[in-house]
């Protein structure tokens, strides 16, 4: 098994790299040249690829987001890479800080379900942004920032004909406890924090185009502007916009900062003072802690799960168990949220 693995990465390189060839002659025009691709991250089933051609505009900088494996939009939870695309042009155009989307893949560039982005260039590793000094000068005001950017996402209006999904806190509640029950564990912390968010869910607000997936670890910063583009909208759907703001709180995504609630490098109220400011609707903490409780229990079910499915040998990856064993860490964060309360 060991030894196949290698091979197959290898057949999968060489087919993007001329679909890439073949695409930049596509973008760039007659005689453009390829002259560079490289695979920067993929998972299971979704691949990031850097690629640059020289073309009859001049050189173009450009990034490949594709997904390998098969999709089914009805009963998966992410979006599909077309509605990731046309969910970014939209947001771009109300002013969001996104990439821009360069061209949407079709079948005549042979490389399946695809988009190109223009590259971004700047930082999404959450532990160079919490800590590196390059980042000291504009680190203070990057939760203003990053309330500012949810603003123009929270007031876009989603494309017609999307499938998206719309989700509530009982609805989250529900859905993550029907997992948690399946897996037959008994984790006090887990129980006790089901049990207290369903007392505390907050009164139904209109809902709004939510990321999804706003944290650090996707947003992509630059040390000398702070946020430069919103990246990975594979989650996005309706529902309550405190919680984008909930979910970049969740200490899983403070990268060693719990005392900056905010990404690891900011506070609340910074986070909704930038909301605020750029015309986004009253938001109260309780209602973004809220979330942020939720987001770490989702988490913790999250992580549970990858564990067993190690466990129980469904899944040979290594990656499952390690990232299973940070259930702990959730429930310490859940300890914490419980004794302060919302």
């Amino acid at each position: 098994m060991g030894s196949t693995r290698p091979r197959f990465r290898q057949v999968m390189e060489l087919d993007v790299r001329a679909g890439l060839e073949k695409l930049a002659g596509r973008l760039g025009g007659e005689g453009a040249k390829l002259t560079e691709a490289g695979r920067l991250s993929g998972g299971a089933s979704m691949e990031t690829w850097a690629f640059a051609f020289e073309g009859e505009n001049g050189p173009e900088r450009l990034i490949l987001r594709r997904r390998s494996a098969p999709f089914d939009e009805e009963t998966a939870r992410s979006v599909s890479l077309a509605t990731e695309a046309k969910l970014i042009q939209a947001t771009g155009a109300n002013g969001a800080r996104v990439p821009k989307v360069r061209h949407v893949c079709d079948d005549a560039d042979g490389l399946g379900e695809a988009y190109v982005m223009v590259r971004v260039d700047g930082e999404t590793l959450g532990k160079k942004i919490v800590g590196d000094p390059r980042f000291d000068a504009v680190r203070p005001g990057l939760a203003r920032q990053c309330g500012e950017s949810l603003v123009a996402i929270h007031k876009t209006p989603p494309p017609p004909g999307l499938n998206l999904k719309t989700v509530d806190g009982v609805a989250e509640l529900d859905r993550y406890e029907e997992v948690y029950r399946a897996t037959g564990a008994e984790r006090p912390i887990l129980e006790l924090a089901f049990q207290y968010l369903r007392r505390h869910v907050p009164e139904p607000v209109e809902p709004t185009l939510l990321h999804g997936d706003f944290r650090n670890g996707n947003i992509m910063f630059d040390p000398q502007s702070g946020v430069a583009a919103i990246l990975d909208w594979e989650l996005a759907h309706i529902g309550d916009p405190a919680e984008d703001m909930g979910w970049i709180c969740t200490n899983s995504w403070r990268f060693g900062r719990p005392d900056r609630p905010v990404g690891g490098f900011g506070d609340y109220a910074d986070l909704l003072a930038g909301y605020a400011a750029a015309g986004g609707r009253s938001i109260e903490l309780s209602r973004v802690r809220f979330w942020q409780m939720l987001g770490s229990l989702r988490w913790g079910v999250m992580c549970l799960t990858m564990y067993l499915s190690w466990r129980d040998g469904i899944t040979r990856s290594v990656e499952r168990p390690m990232i299973g064993r940070r259930v702990s860490e959730t429930e310490a964060d859940l300890v914490v949220l419980l004794e302060e309360g919302l």
